[in-house]
C-alpha cells in the first residue's frame, strides 16, 4: 500500500490493541500503535488469562516466562456456610494439547505483548490521543494529538476500551443497559490460611465474595486479588476507605475470623453495565475488544474475548492490505466475532444476577438445585471448558460456507484445530500452534499434498506450511493462523481453490 504510514493505525495499547499489532506485524503489515494514556498501567481489573489467550500469546511470541510466573488457574471454591460447597476444576478440559488458566494479570500481559511488538520493530506512542479522522475510499486520514501534520493510513482499529474514540467519531452506537451497582476491588498483601491453588467466593444474601491469589515478583504469596458486591455508598470511593470496608466484609461475608488485611496495592470501584456495539466496522475503520463489547467481569471473559477479536480479524486484515483479498472478507470478522460477544454477554450476566441476587427464592436455587447440580464432574468440565473459550466455533459463519452442516467429522470448517504434534518437511518436530499466528497450515498425508499446496501458494502467496501429523492420514486440513479450520477434503484440489477464491474475493466460501 504505496503512499501510506502506517498501513495499519491501531489506537489502544491494552492487550487487545497490543495483540492485534503483533499479528498483524508478523504477517508484514505496517503498523503504528498509539495511547492516549501517559505511559503503560502497572495495575488492571483482569487477573485471569483463559486457555484461550494462553494460545494467542503463544501463537504471537509473546507468552514468554508467563506461566512459570503465574499461578495457574486449577480451581474455583464455592463456600456456603463455612465449608467448601462446589469446586471447579479448570485443569481437566478433556482436550488435547490445551493450556491451563492463569492468575496473570492484565498488565503482565501487556509487558509480554509490547516486549514482542517491539522485537517486531514497533513501540507504543504515548501520551499520543486521536482527536479526528475522515476516511475515504482509498484510505483514512487520523488527526493525532501529537502536534504533528495528519496521518494518512490505510486503516483504522479502535481498541481504545468502552469509551472509545474511535468508535464515537465514526458513529457506531454503543447500546446497552446497567447490569449491577458498585463492586469493590483490591489487590491486598494478606495474611490469609486459604488454600491458593484456586480461586475462592462466597455467596451471601447481601452480595458475593470473591478472592483470588496473585503472585508479585520478590515478595511472599501473600497477594490477593479481592472483589465484592456493595451496592450501597459513594460511587468514587478513596483507597483507605475501600480498604477498611473490606476488613469489615471479610468476616461478614466468609465468616472467618482468621483473615487478617495488611495493606492495599491498588483499589477500585465499578458498576457492571452491558454494551454492544452496533456494528464492528465502518468502512475503513473497525472495533475490537471493549470498545465493540464491555460486559461482567464475572467469569474473567474480558481479556480473552479481545485478544481473540485481534487474531481473528489481524489475518483478514492482512490479506486485504496487501491486496490479496477484497475488503468484503472483513466483513466475516463481524459475521464470526459478534455472536460470540453476544453469547458471552449472555452468559455473564446470567452469572452475575445469579450471584448478586439476594431474595430467598435465589438462595433457596443455588443451595437446592446449582451446589448439588454444579458439583458433577461433567457439569464441571464443561463450565471450565465454556470458560476457557476453547468452544469457540465458527460453523455458522459465511467461511464456513455450509459444509458444517455436511460433515459429520470433527473438527468441521469454523472450528479451533488442538495443538497437534506434527512433523515439518525437514522430518523435525514440532506443534501446529508454534506454527500459526504468521501463516497458514496445510496439514497434509504423510506422502505430500502439492497439488493442495500450490492451490493454496497461488492464493495466499508464501504464507503457508506444510505439516504431516499422524498417520494414516488420508485428509488434507487447510488451518487458519488462528487456528481455525478452514477447509478439509481428501481429493480435489481444484475444491480447495475454489473456497479460498470464495472466501477471499467474496467474504463467502463454498467449496
Amino acid at each position: 500500500m504505496s503512499g501510506y504510514e502506517p498501513e495499519v493505525l491501531v489506537v489502544g495499547a491494552g492487550p487487545t490493541g497490543l495483540a492485534l499489532a503483533c499479528a498483524l506485524r508478523m504477517q508484514g503489515v505496517t503498523v503504528r500503535v498509539v495511547d492516549a494514556a501517559p505511559g503503560p498501567a502497572s495495575t488492571s481489573r483482569a487477573n485471569i488469562l483463559h486457555a484461550r489467550g494462553v494460545e494467542v500469546l503463544d501463537r504471537l511470541g509473546a507468552l514468554g516466562d508467563l506461566p512459570q510466573r503465574s499461578l495457574t488457574a486449577l480451581t474455583l471454591t464455592q463456600h456456603l456456610d463455612g465449608g467448601s460447597a462446589i469446586t471447579i476444576r479448570f485443569g481437566d478440559l478433556g482436550l488435547g494439547g490445551a493450556r491451563p488458566a492463569l492468575y496473570a494479570s492484565q498488565a503482565e500481559v501487556e509487558a509480554g505483548l509490547r516486549s514482542r511488538l517491539a522485537e517486531l520493530g514497533v513501540g507504543v506512542g504515548w501520551g499520543t490521543a486521536l482527536t479526528g479522522l475522515t476516511q475515504d475510499a482509498h484510505g483514512v486520514t487520523a488527526v493525532l494529538g501529537d502536534g504533528r501534520s495528519p496521518l494518512r493510513c490505510g486503516w483504522v482499529v479502535g481498541c481504545d476500551g468502552a469509551h472509545s474514540t474511535v468508535r464515537k467519531l465514526v458513529g457506531i452506537g454503543f447500546p446497552g443497559v446497567r447490569v449491577t451497582e458498585r463492586f469493590l476491588l483490591a489487590d491486598v498483601h494478606a495474611d490469609w490460611p486459604v488454600d491458593r491453588a484456586g480461586g475462592h467466593g462466597w455467596p451471601h444474601r447481601d452480595g458475593p465474595f470473591f478472592a483470588v491469589p496473585m503472585r508479585e515478583a520478590g515478595r511472599a504469596d501473600d497477594l490477593w486479588r479481592l472483589m465484592a458486591y456493595d451496592p450501597a455508598g459513594d460511587d468514587a470511593p478513596g483507597e483507605h476507605e475501600i480498604l477498611e470496608r473490606f476488613r469489615r466484609l471479610v468476616p461478614e461475608r466468609t465468616g472467618r475470623t482468621d483473615i487478617r488485611i495488611k495493606d492495599a496495592v491498588w483499589t477500585s470501584a465499578f458498576r457492571v453495565h452491558r454494551r454492544l456495539a452496533d456494528a464492528y466496522r465502518r468502512g475503513r475503520v473497525l472495533l475490537a475488544g471493549d470498545a465493540a463489547h464491555i460486559h461482567s467481569p464475572l467469569g474473567g471473559q474480558g481479556m480473552v474475548t479481545g485478544m481473540g477479536d485481534a487474531e481473528n480479524l489481524a489475518w483478514k486484515l492482512a490479506l486485504v492490505a496487501r491486496g490479496q483479498a477484497a475488503e468484503r472478507l472483513l466483513d466475516t470478522y463481524e459475521a464470526e466475532r459478534r455472536p460470540l460477544a453476544t453469547e458471552v454477554l449472555r452468559q455473564t450476566t446470567n452469572v452475575t444476577r445469579l450471584q448478586i441476587g439476594g431474595g430467598p427464592l435465589l438462595r433457596l436455587l443455588r443451595r437446592r438445585v446449582i451446589v448439588p447440580i454444579t458439583g458433577m464432574p461433567a457439569v464441571q468440565r464443561r463450565a471450565g471448558l465454556l470458560a476457557s473459550q476453547l468452544w469457540v466455533t465458527y460453523r455458522r459463519g459465511p467461511l464456513a460456507g455450509g459444509a458444517a452442516s455436511r460433515l459429520g467429522r470433527r473438527p468441521r470448517p469454523g472450528d479451533r484445530v488442538p495443538d497437534l504434534a506434527c512433523l515439518r518437511p525437514d522430518g523435525g518436530r514440532t506443534r501446529l500452534h508454534a506454527e500459526l499466528g504468521r501463516r497458514w497450515v496445510l496439514l497434509a498425508p504423510a506422502e505430500g499434498a502439492p497439488a493442495h499446496l500450490a492451490e493454496a501458494r497461488d492464493r495466499l502467496g508464501a504464507a503457508v506450511t506444510v505439516l504431516t501429523c499422524g498417520s494414516g492420514r488420508r485428509e488434507v486440513w487447510l488451518v487458519r493462523p488462528d487456528a481455525h479450520l478452514a477447509w478439509r477434503g481428501r481429493t480435489a484440489p481444484e475444491r480447495l481453490g475454489r473456497w479460498l477464491d470464495g472466501a477471499l474475493r467474496q467474504g463467502d466460501a463454498r467449496a
